[in-house]
């Protein structure tokens, strides 16, 4: 099924978006995590960014495997795949904490920026979302970089 497309393989060409996605995924969450204002002023988007990232990785690991038994079995092409196995849960955490930050900011635009009487619970459930979609976006844009750079050393180390 993630074989190819006209006779290309889909890695090579799907791995473009997924570094793509995540690398612009990952500082706009951030930035929605630390700057109330730009949360308000992008909305969706750093939600979007990231449930995008989060359907490409799969795709790109799976067709990964699949260029992965066509191609000679080398050490940095195990250490590539190995990598890749590593990015999504770390998008699962960016998708989650741009998740919690679009409905807080969302909920709060609804009350008027209350906290519908208990300011502690809001402010405790925004800790939360921040700490996760700054622990998502740094670890993806981490592995993500880890991952393309063994990819490249894979792809062009004869």
């Amino acid at each position: 099924m993630f074989d190819t497309i006209s006779g290309l393989p889909i890695h090579p060409l799907v791995v473009h978006f997924t570094v793509a996605v995540p690398l612009a995924a990952a500082p706009a969450v951030a930035l929605a995590a630390l700057w109330p204002r730009f949360r308000a002023w992008a909305g969706p988007l750093p939600l979007a960014l990231s449930l995008l990232a989060l359907v490409l990785v799969p795709v790109t690991t799976q067709s990964g495997t699949a260029l992965e038994e066509s191609v000679k079995e080398t050490a940095l092409v195990e250490r590539h795949a190995e990598l890749g196995g590593t990015l999504l849960p770390w998008v699962a955490a960016l998708a989650a904490g741009a998740a919690a930050l679009y409905w807080l900011q969302r909920r709060g635009a609804r009350s008027g920026g209350t906290g519908g009487g208990a300011p502690s619970r809001a402010g405790a459930a925004l800790v939360v979302a921040v700490l996760v979609a700054l622990a998502g976006a740094v670890g993806t844009g981490v592995q993500t970089v880890r991952i393309g750079h063994s990819g490249a050393e894979a792809a062009w180390t004869a």
